[in-house]
């Protein structure tokens, strides 16, 4: 298999019915082939319209997510 991509981690992660919807809805319209691919792709250009920005540590994971979080950023 000539050229093929090896992917030898795995990432699992988890949303919500709304933020699944969503990914769906872009995949079918950009035509991906997989959830996977989907992800991938909108990674990549999540990752470059950031600059490749490294995450400076300061933020729970619970306030990152595909649709806006109205509790994030609140202090508990």
């Amino acid at each position: 298999m000539s050229g093929a991509i090896s992917r030898a981690e795995r990432l699992q992660i988890m949303l919500t019915r709304k933020e699944l919807e969503a990914l769906d809805t872009w995949r079918f319209s950009a035509r991906m082939p997989s959830r996977a691919a989907a992800i991938r792709e909108l990674l990549k250009r999540g990752l470059a319209a950031e600059g490749f920005a490294v995450a400076d540590g300061q933020k729970k994971s619970s306030e990152f997510g595909v649709q806006a979080n109205p509790a994030a950023g609140k202090k508990t």
